[in-house]
């Protein structure tokens, strides 16, 4: 369900790639072997098992189909405000005290134009409604409405990224970063979020903006959002694994 932008269920990514204004740095072509493994393998059988999960459901999801979008009476109405909900980050508390005026979206790395995005100018962008089931990893589930800009018209806002650009890694306020390759920064429902159920993202769930990359556990999906930037390798992010939960252990490729 979107207000101004409903892709088909089976725009490709290079179908979307080149329809995506500003984008034009970002020429992938079909699956390749980047696009179906894990940035870092692990050993054993659970490094077997994130090849296994990956690839296959890479290849399920080949043509980008969108996840499924619930009718407004499933919606969660009192979503959980889970794990982190006020970072004391002395910069992010003297923006939430300023209702987030001054905030600041960093755009960087490999990107034509590096630049910044207000809130206004954010919320001024073409704009992507869904109505999503946010699974966590530690075994609940709730229906929400995300409002927000796709993160490849984010991209856009900087000129788009480079033909070096494999990754984009976005970090946040509360010292969390996670990476995600172009297969899924394209598509259709990755959305920067700024609203929740028709009003604006309460700082519980991640204000003034969070994630949402709809097709990943909701550990994948960052609060707090501070700065995005492209890169042609995660091995300098954190410890190199691609993200802080992978840091910590689990998948980085969190498919749902």
């Amino acid at each position: 369900m979107s207000d101004e932008f409903s892709p088909t269920p089976d725009v490709s990514r290079r179908r979307f790639l080149r329809s995506a204004a500003g984008l034009s740095g970002l020429i992938l072509t079909g699956c390749d072997t980047g696009d179906l493994t894990p940035p870092v393998r692990r050993g054993g059988l659970v490094g077997i098992a994130d090849v296994l999960t990956m690839t296959t459901q890479r290849l399920l999801m080949a043509h980008q189909p969108l996840v499924q979008e619930h009718d407004p009476r499933d919606i969660t109405q009192d979503f959980p405000t889970w794990g982190q909900t006020n970072p004391d980050d002395e910069e992010y508390q003297r923006l939430l005290a300023g209702d987030f005026e001054e905030w600041r979206l960093e755009i960087g790395g490999l990107v034509n134009r590096p630049t910044t995005l207000s809130l206004d100018q954010l919320k001024g962008m073409k704009r992507r409604t869904q109505i999503t089931a946010h699974i966590c990893e530690q075994g609940w589930s709730a229906i929400a409405e995300w409002t927000g800009t796709p993160l490849t018209d984010v991209l856009a806002a900087a000129g788009g990224v480079t033909p070096d650009a494999r990754y984009v890694v976005l970090r946040a306020f509360d010292g969390w970063y996670e990476g995600f390759d172009m297969f899924d920064v394209v598509h259709p429902q990755t959305i920067l979020a700024y609203g929740l159920n028709g009003r604006d993202l309460p700082r519980g769930n991640g204000a003034p903006v969070r994630l949402r990359v709809e097709r990943h556990c909701g550990y994948k999906n960052l609060k707090f959002v501070k700065s995005i930037e492209a890169v042609a390798s995660i091995d300098d992010i954190g410890r190199g694994t691609g993200g802080i939960n992978s840091d910590w252990g689990f998948h980085w490729y969190a498919g749902a």
